[in-house]
């Protein structure tokens, strides 16, 4: 590529289905790099192969890019260029660079179809990966493959050819899978007496059983992690991750805006080797990007997945305001906030529970010393002037410590909030307050 050539990068999906991980990786570092050279990022939509296309699969492709904030320069539907693909076809058959062979169908009908054969030169392909470096593939091994279904049917390792030659596409970046193809589409670009592209083979994206990750295993779609509540940024940069490290040398930073990665981004530090997708990994980035959001942001995203009753007693946000921060250390998508509600996780701090007399003994208590102990806390609460957290545990902790913190703090707890695994009671007093903690102790006494 000449020093002057504007960088062109395309990410190419088929809409076939719900893309996930691994291809948005392609498209995350294709933007990457494009976006560091000021150059142009191209989405081409790839639907030739009608009888896989998934209809709703194309608008999930653009939900996902805009999502992730993956602008392209230009689009292009690969179906729309059909005459092109035909056009450059039939020149191939004139100069006979390509042949019509009569050849029995491959399923077994006995039927004879004509296919277009490209007259491979068979000779030994060698080209520069920008990632693995130089590679050698003896193209005699292909034989004369398969261009084209029939004279107006132009297949796949053709049609690609045609359209990165057309859209001025300077660098292929794109799955390891793909090196196999890249002798055809080099002998193609020869044959045609175009530019080659440079190439670039991105290490696979695995399960954490080392199997390529896969719709059949079990990987989400991008558009499902947009609908589980995770946040754009944080799913961009862990995926990123997987298999390249922008962190400089002995440094253990994990957490990259989106302009330190289009600065820092180079095919010289992408792994060859394949990158484990891990789901707690992901979990673990969206954690650090949550606790960086002001309380604005936090809502904005979180509101949606809190229930219409919370809203209907807490009408002024009070009560969500002042449990914010245990909402956010509890939760690694906001999905999860819709979880903890209905699990009842919150549910003590917007109505008093309905404590069963069981559950108040801790161990092998009694009944009737937990409600002892419970009446000499009622009594050193209503003594407390400093109602914080460290003012109560003050306040509380030397009687427990006297007692046995659990003969004390267990039954506390479970006056509160009404269950056996709960904030503890401290916290739960300081949010609801004097007065609600009092009462809430003297319904169980009663």
């Amino acid at each position: 590529m000449e020093a002057s050539q504007k960088v062109v990068t395309r990410f190419a999906p088929s809409p076939t289905g719900k893309a996930h991980a691994g291809g948005y990786r392609t498209a995350m570092y294709a933007w990457l790099f494009t976006r560091q050279q000021g150059g142009e990022f191209v989405l081409r939509i790839e639907d030739t192969d009608r009888a896989r296309n998934v209809p709703e699969a194309k608008d999930d492709i653009f939900e996902a890019l805009k999502w992730l904030g993956l602008d392209h320069n230009r689009m292009y539907i690969q179906s729309e260029n059909l005459d092109r693909h035909r056009e450059v076809l039939h020149q191939f058959i004139q100069q006979d660079k390509a042949y019509v062979s009569r050849e029995e169908a491959k399923d077994g009908s006995g039927v004879m179809k004509d296919v277009i054969r490209f007259r491979n030169p068979n000779k030994v392909i060698t080209f520069t990966d920008l990632i693995r470096g130089e590679i050698s593939i003896d193209t005699s091994d292909l034989g004369d493959f398969v261009i084209a279904r029939n004279i107006d049917d132009p297949l796949y390792h053709l049609v690609v050819v045609i359209d990165d030659h057309d859209e001025g596409i300077t660098h292929v970046i794109r799955a390891e899978e793909h090196i196999s193809n890249t002798p055809r589409h080099i002998l193609l670009h020869e044959a045609l007496g175009w530019e080659i592209p440079q190439y670039a083979h991105l290490p696979l994206v695995l399960t954490e059983d080392k199997k390529k990750l896969s719709k059949r295993k079990g990987a989400l779609a991008m558009t499902d992690y947009a609908n589980l509540g995770y946040l754009p940024e944080a799913v961009f940069n862990c995926i990123t991750m997987l298999g390249w490290n922008p962190a400089d040398p002995g440094s253990e930073q994990e957490i990259f805006s989106i302009p330190e990665l289009i600065e820092r981004f180079d095919f010289n530090r992408i792994q060859k080797s394949g990158a484990v997708f891990k789901q707690e990994k992901l979990d673990w980035f969206n954690r650090e990007y949550i606790k960086k959001l002001d309380q604005r942001a936090f809502w904005t995203h979180g509101e949606k997945w809190v229930p219409q009753w919370v809203y209907d007693i807490d009408t002024n946000y009070e009560m969500l305001a002042k449990i914010e921060y245990l909402i956010r250390d509890r939760i690694a998508k906001f999905s999860d906030i819709k979880t903890l509600f209905e699990e009842g996780e919150f549910d003590c701090f917007f109505k008093a529970p309905l404590v069963k007399s069981d559950m108040l003994v801790w161990k092998t208590d009694t009944l009737e010393n937990a409600k002892l102990h419970l009446a000499v806390a009622k009594q050193l609460l209503e003594g407390v002037t400093d109602w914080s957290i460290e003012g109560i545990k003050a306040v509380l902790m030397p009687y427990a410590e006297q007692i046995g913190r659990g003969n004390v703090l267990w039954p506390l707890r479970v006056t509160l909030s009404g269950r056996e695994k709960s904030p503890d009671p401290f916290e739960i007093a300081s949010i609801i307050g004097k007065s609600e903690t009092l009462a809430r102790i003297n319904t169980v006494l009663k």
